[in-house]
């Protein structure tokens, strides 16, 4: 999809209530007929029939495909909220009626513990997608003996992904290891594109990284990259800003955070998941 997944859940919900409101209006005002002799001795009307059954996931489908021509499905699950399944749309989640008639966008918090699940379901959509680009498709830096691993979408041009990068040597000393792939805010035409490109086709890519985030002069090159696969991929998980930045698990943890803050939120994010097994 050209559009970002939260467009184009806004334009299935604006099509269905759309045809909500069509579908509740009267069709006539006119004042009903009296009855006649005949009419009142007539039997009474049988009972609205029931609604049918939920037709299953094919329903859903069908209903999200008239809706959103082109919307990928990439999961039907069973959901926490009654009568409602939770469809994974491109790496987003959101919440369809089985009967295929009603879509729920937002999160779902439990609230006892106050766990985003909506986000844990998205994570695990993430993580696969991100566990599958290999390490040599990405620019690493790196300690020893990582304790961490990040992956961070990142633009030469953005202000927090310079300042982020600048403190690369305090990652790595609290341990955290990170991991670059594309995202190139202006687009595949861009000038931030293109210093890209340049950097995936240096000698040396680690130095031609920071080169271009310190606004230093990297030579332009071209060569077969992955600069339009990390954009694609980055759309389709949602990445709306940069630094874009998710955990080994799929989890997003938001935009820069100096050193010792990103190490906090990491070691309460790894707690979590540990209570949560």
């Amino acid at each position: 999809m050209k559009r970002s997944i939260a467009l184009v859940v806004s334009a299935v919900i604006g099509l269905s209530v759309a045809a909500a409101m069509a579908q509740t209006k009267p069709a006539s005002t006119a004042a009903p007929a009296k009855p006649t002799p005949a009419a009142t001795q007539a039997k009474p009307a049988a009972a609205p029939a029931k609604a049918p059954a939920p037709a299953g996931d094919a329903a859903i489908r069908a209903s999200i495909a008239k809706a959103v021509p082109g919307a990928e499905i990439t999961s039907i699950k069973p959901s926490l909220i009654p009568g409602y399944r939770e469809v994974a749309i491109g790496g987003r989640i959101v919440y369809v009626s089985a009967d295929g008639k009603y879509l729920m966008q937002g999160a779902l918090i439990e609230l006892s513990s106050r766990e985003n699940l909506t986000e844990a379901s998205e994570a695990v959509i993430r993580r696969a997608d991100l566990d599958a680009v290999p390490r040599d498709r990405r620019i690493i830096f790196a300690p020893a003996n990582p304790k961490y691993r990040i992956t961070v979408f990142t633009d030469i041009d953005c202000g927090y992904c310079r300042k982020m990068h600048t403190q690369m040597a305090e990652y790595n000393k609290a341990g955290i290891a990170v991991e670059y792939l594309f995202f190139p805010r202006g687009g595949l035409n861009s000038e931030s594109y293109t210093k890209a490109v340049n950097v995936w086709c240096a000698s040396d890519r680690r130095k031609a990284m920071t080169d271009a985030k310190a606004d230093r002069p990297v030579p332009r090159k071209t060569c077969a990259n992955p600069v339009s696969m990390d954009y694609a991929l980055g759309r389709k998980i949602g990445v709306d800003g940069t630094p874009a930045i998710y955990t080994a698990d799929g989890t997003q943890i938001g935009g820069y955070l100096p050193a010792a803050d990103m190490l906090a939120k990491l070691q309460r994010q790894a707690a979590l998941s540990v209570a949560a097994k």
